[in-house]
């Protein structure tokens, strides 16, 4: 009789249920059974394989254990098992070399030839972590939010950061990173899932790095990439101020640009991410309540951050007119106080259209009013910010 394949190998398993596996079809192991956060703190060559109950695991730790290990530059050959585990989580562990997934229930001989298998298999030679971007040497990083509730500063952000990865030229160089923790929208309206697990990260801000980053990321698109938490009304709670930096400092590292879906309401890091910041755009209705918010949170910002960007104030959903009920430009800056940087024009039609098919507008109807404005906005910022690079060199 041949020896079995198993004996001697360190096998770390999450779940208690995966404890009689050592005396049965894995018999001969070193079996190790942990929780998931073992998975967070793991360490390179600390086993040979890592075997995951999926089912008995929240969504949100085991997200940020698969995060980790493909972030991991030899990661150990990762077998898990479960039932209706969302695409998220798949591909972020086919982002580990020797992987694979069974469906639970699963029968012992099939679990021993698949650990078997990714035993079996040669391990990844050292380098360094495929999930790493490479580090540039000079990100732009612009915060939008809305004066006030439904403005539309999520559709902007959400367009502003299309336009910016059409103009790249750069793989994933674009990031839209969603601070509205508890309930954003700025993933589901790209059609896809936030996978960003603030609970597992939240009191150890350290162990966050670029590679770990990358492996939260959900791709949108060849040059776009989007940091979002899924639905949690506590998330807040989790969220301290240094993951929150943390989080906005690697992607600056990793990214060319970086467009932030700020909470309107402040928080503890509120003025640290603006005062960061290469621009803050307010997103106002042309509605007297909106432009009166608008005005009063631009004042606020410019007495808060004195030092910071300078607010422009974008006003939302405009259309031509002679007569009608709303403000025109010139009415809506009067209220203002200050010139708006610019208009968006009105198509609910297109904006409606992209939110339920899931994308950009850019995307869906690239004719719209919507994106010609959004790209005028976003020559003239990007005009800006070359011109101040180059004042900057110019002075060094």
């Amino acid at each position: 009789m041949s020896a079995s394949p198993f004996i001697g190998r360190r096998v770390i398993a999450v779940g208690p249920d995966l404890a009689p596996l050592a005396a049965g079809p894995l018999f001969g192991v070193i079996l190790e059974v942990a929780g998931s956060e073992r998975l967070t703190a793991l360490k390179p060559g600390a086993c040979d394989l890592v075997l995951i109950d999926a089912d008995a695991v929240q969504p949100d730790a085991l997200a940020a254990g698969i995060a980790a290990l493909a972030a991991m530059a030899q990661p150990p050959a990762t077998l898990v098992i479960g039932s209706h585990m969302p695409a998220s989580l798949v591909r972020a562990l086919l982002r580990i070399p020797r992987s694979d997934v069974l469906d639970s229930p699963c029968a012992p001989d099939r679990l021993a030839i698949a650990a078997e298998a990714l035993l079996a298999a040669p391990a990844p030679a050292a380098a360094a972590p495929a999930s790493t971007l490479a580090p540039i040497a000079r990100s732009r990083c612009w915060a939008v939010m809305g004066a006030v509730g439904g403005a539309g500063a999520t559709t902007l952000a959400v367009e502003l950061a299309s336009q910016l990865a059409d103009r790249s030229s750069r793989e994933r160089g674009v990031c839209l990173v969603d601070l509205n923790l508890a309930d954003g929208a700025a993933a589901a309206y790209l059609g896809v899932k936030g996978s960003l697990p603030l609970g597992e990260i939240g009191t150890a801000p350290e162990r966050l790095d670029a590679g770990l980053l990358h492996a939260f990321a959900t791709q949108v698109g060849k040059r776009l990439d989007v940091l979002a938490c899924p639905r949690d009304p506590t998330a807040f709670e989790h969220a301290s101020r240094e993951v929150v930096l943390r989080i906005l400092e690697l992607a600056c590292e990793t990214y060319e640009s970086v467009i932030v879906d700020t909470p309107r309401h402040r928080r503890p890091w509120t003025l640290e991410v603006l005062s960061g910041s290469d621009e803050a755009l307010i997103v106002s209705e042309l509605t007297v309540p909106a432009l009166l918010a608008a005005r009063d949170f631009s004042d606020e910002l410019e007495a808060a951050l004195p030092t910071g960007p300078k607010p422009r104030i974008v006003l939302n959903r405009t259309a031509s007119r002679m007569f009608g009920p709303a403000p025109s430009m010139v009415e809506a800056e009067r209220a203002l106080q200050r010139k708006a940087e610019a208009g968006i024009s009105s198509d609910w039609e297109a904006a409606a259209a992209s939110v339920n098919l899931g994308g950009p507008i850019s995307q869906h109807r690239p004719k719209s009013k919507i994106v010609r404005d959004v790209a005028a906005l976003v020559d003239r910022l990007l005009a800006e910010d070359a011109a101040r690079a180059a004042k900057a060199m110019r002075a060094a």
